[in-house]
């Protein structure tokens, strides 16, 4: 479905707002908003540590035992590591076939504080490794999944979970219906900036904590990683060696000067100009996040007019998305394009070093390693806090999907009542006892031998 339409030039009559909202809850009647609450697990239902072991066929088998190590601390680490089960289950439920831009693993860890290229703190999606077009109905289902997961491993009552999963819906709702009545350009500036959420807060204790959440973002700067990351070797500023977590073994050379120069072919003309003048001094390999384990990740240290001018680059290998197998395939041959366009359309503000490159050993997207970059922590935190939380991911996940698709649209489907909200609650509850099966699964696995795992790190 068209979001613009074309003029009397473009040789087709345009569609109104009013027939796109019109169109929009039309399809109520073939995909009903209540069915949105169904997941009962396919009949054939393909076993999750198999998934998990040939998705581990294309990483580092060194580092594999890290990767069920983390997955296996709780049922929410095991949701985080396993977004290809969760997007081979997701593909079997209803769809209206409205398509925006997903990010593809919208649980609520990869939600975060980050500075724009103007150096004020916004608050969006920060993950998009899985990013692909498809059903807007599969972002908003994993996040609300992920907080009722996440809730009971917190303890929180079944009520209380359900009242964080319906708070998260309602506001992807109501915020999406805003921007169906918003022109384009004021969904593409709009931003939920940090100012934003304090303004909107009322308890103390709750601004509080954003104010925290801030004063550490803003403190974790190049300045900081260079001084917790490097040493000095002969006399040479090196990354310091922390293995497994961070070393040198296996770092192509590419890495580190052939792939310069398709970073910067691949940056827009002003940041090339300022990249060009920092030279490349150290690579070192990095393990991050916890689905991210195992895949070819690597830091870069770079030096500009001198040792108090630096600049650190992380290198992600981009693997074909999750989604692939139930979408169509991405048009961009690179997946680190794929990644790097993905998050450029959702993101209201991207890195300013945000790039892609061919290496050796895969594809790469290159961002910066700590630049005012911090999440927040739900551990310890009140059933208002998580809400609050919820909510405001709720809002950016909204304002992602509004850029890319047809808020018009989806708006008209999902109306001003609380159906829709109620049946993704029943949804995420339900996805929440198959993670917790699976994640069991994963322990007997464990436990066996079948799948080595470190629980170290």
């Amino acid at each position: 479905m068209s979001n613009a339409g074309h003029g009397p030039r473009g040789g087709t009559e345009r569609v109104t707002a009013d027939e796109r909202w019109a169109a929009g809850r039309a399809l109520r009647k073939s995909v009903p908003r209540a069915s949105h609450g169904e997941f009962t697990p396919a009949a054939r239902r393909p076993d999750p540590v198999a998934q998990l072991e040939a998705q581990a066929t294309d990483r580092l088998p060194d580092l594999l035992p890290v990767r069920y190590g983390r997955m296996a601390m709780s049922p929410f680490a095991f949701l985080r590591g396993s977004a290809t089960v969760m997007s081979t289950d997701l593909a079997s439920t209803p769809a209206t076939g409205l398509s925006v831009q997903l990010c593809g693993d919208a649980h609520l860890a990869n939600f975060g504080v980050f500075a724009s290229p103007e150096r004020t703190l916004v608050f969006d999606v920060n993950d998009f490794d899985e990013t692909l077009p498809g059903p807007w109905e599969w972002d908003v289902k994993r996040l609300a999944a992920s907080f009722v997961v996440a809730g009971r491993v917190a303890s929180l009552t079944a009520a209380q979970c359900r009242r964080i999963a319906v708070a998260a819906t309602r506001m992807y709702r109501q915020r999406i219906t805003a921007y169906a009545g918003m022109r384009h350009l004021d969904v593409w500036y709009d931003h939920i900036g940090v100012s934003e959420v304090l303004s909107a807060l009322t308890a103390v204790k709750q601004r509080r904590g954003v104010r925290r959440i801030a004063a550490k973002a803003r403190g974790k700067d190049h300045l900081r990683a260079y001084r917790k990351l490097t040493t000095a070797i002969d006399g040479q500023v090196r990354i310091a060696d922390d293995p497994p977590i961070v070393d040198h073994v296996d770092v192509p050379d590419d890495v580190l000067h052939q792939s310069r120069a398709q970073l910067l072919r691949s940056l827009p003309h002003d940041r090339r100009h300022l990249l060009a003048r920092y030279d490349f001094v150290d690579a070192a390999r990095k393990v991050v996040g916890v689905g991210s384990v195992g895949t070819r990740c690597y830091i870069v240290l770079l030096i500009g007019r001198d040792d108090d001018d630096p600049l650190f680059l992380q290198v992600k290998q981009a693997q074909h998305s999750v989604l692939e197998p139930h979408l169509r395939r991405s048009k961009y041959a690179n997946q680190g394009q794929r990644v790097v366009a993905g998050q450029q359309l959702m993101q209201s503000a991207s890195d300013m070093f945000l790039g892609w490159t061919r290496a050796t050993d895969g594809d790469f997207y290159w961002r910066q390693l700590w630049d005012m970059k911090g999440s927040v922590t739900l551990e310890g935190a009140s059933t208002e806090d998580t809400e609050l939380y919820a909510t405001v991911c709720g809002a950016a996940l909204a304002r992602a999907h509004a850029r890319s698709g047809d808020p018009i649209a989806i708006a008209g489907y999902l109306g001003n009542s609380g159906v829709f909200e109620d049946a993704v609650a029943d949804f995420a509850t339900a996805y929440a006892d198959q993670n917790q099966r699976d994640y069991a699964a994963l322990l007997d696995a464990i436990r066996v031998g079948a799948v080595p795992a470190s629980h170290a790190v």
